[in-house]
């Protein structure tokens, strides 16, 4: 089955320039060579700090942003360079949820334009059929027809991005880029807002990117995980084969920082000494082992750290920093030599 997405050697460098001339001072690398596919009906998880350049993937991934180098293939084709007036099919397919569901709509239009919006530009079907949809996408988010004639402002923040899913899915996408879309909410309501995904992936057949920082609400939603470092990805793997068993340093130190439900069960923290290193032209070698000022820091100077296949879909970067002696010789690499 061929994949809906396809992404290879990701990049996007954004220059910092200072003074009156604005001359260019470096390069802040948000996303540095990244790679991963996502199958139709599959969710894939990203997560990793703040900064790390999640959510900046995703607006490369909608053409919001200009990627810097590297492909993007949706549903076969390229759509890395293509001009924005040759995006109006691609966009059909693909959509965005955002993080904070009252900035992302227009205060100042009421829900069956909001949601019918799409529909309106391109001029889908008739203005009777468009209104049908919205009451149709309205159920289907479990919202009453009513709410089409008020206003965001009416709503409660999970009704919100009830209603920004329902404009996602308008078009009937086959792909939703979902940024961190249940961050801004509370507890409760987050787990109301999960299973409707679930239950419209289900019924939809609709393939997911979920952005998160939150590796609870990760595991509990996507197929296969994604964990990034500063602009890279340093593991990937099944859900429950990441979550037993990680094999990246940066990784275990995620997951001891999960709260456990249980308040007599005792968890260890792993707090990572240091600050993440800055994104304006990073130095050479392992950003982690930077990080940790590890001992071996100086032999991954010139290292190809893409992570490589340690067992049967799970790959993690060769960083002798970050990853066992036992996993870097399984991985056939010796940095003795």
């Amino acid at each position: 089955m061929r994949n809906i997405l396809e992404i290879s050697r990701l990049r996007m460098h954004f220059p910092v320039r200072q003074g009156i001339f604005s001359h260019k001072k470096g390069l802040i690398k948000a996303v540095d060579d990244v790679s991963f596919t996502i199958a139709p009906g599959e969710t894939l998880g990203l997560v990793g700090e703040s900064g790390c350049g999640k959510s900046t993937i995703g607006r490369c991934l909608v053409r919001l942003l200009e990627p810097t180098d590297g492909c993007i293939r949706l549903m076969g084709k390229d759509i890395t360079h293509r001009p924005q007036w040759m995006l109006r099919g691609a966009r059909r397919r693909i959509q965005m949820v955002f993080q904070d569901p009252a900035s992302s709509l227009d205060p100042r239009m009421d829900v069956r334009h909001i949601i019918s919006e799409p529909l309106d530009i391109r001029h889908t079907g008739s203005k009777a059929s468009r209104r049908k949809r919205v009451d149709t996408l309205l159920d289907l988010v479990g919202l009453p027809q009513s709410a089409a004639d008020k206003f965001p402002h009416e709503f409660s923040g999970g009704q919100r991005q009830r209603i920004g899913i329902a404009r996602a899915l308008a078009q009937n996408p086959q792909l939703l880029i979902l940024d961190e879309p249940v961050s801004a909410l509370d507890v409760s309501v987050q787990s109301q807002v999960l299973n409707l995904l679930l239950d419209l992936q289900k019924e939809l057949n609709l393939a997911y990117l979920f952005i998160s920082h939150d590796l609870s609400v990760v595991r509990h939603i996507s197929d296969r995980v994604a964990v990034m470092y500063l602009g890279k990805i340093v593991e990937m793997a099944g859900a429950d084969q990441l979550y037993q068993n990680p094999r990246h340093a940066y990784t275990k130190a995620l997951m001891t920082a999960i709260p456990k439900p249980d308040p007599a069960q005792r968890s260890t923290i792993h707090v990572l000494p240091g600050d993440v290193p800055s994104p304006i032209d990073p130095p050479p070698g392992s950003a982690f082992g930077r990080r940790i000022n590890h001992p071996y820091l100086e032999a991954t100077y010139g290292m190809d750290l893409t992570p490589l296949e340690i067992e049967p879909g799970h790959w993690v970067a060769p960083d002798p920093c970050a990853i066992s002696l036992a996993d870097l010789t399984q991985l056939g690499i010796d940095i003795y030599q």
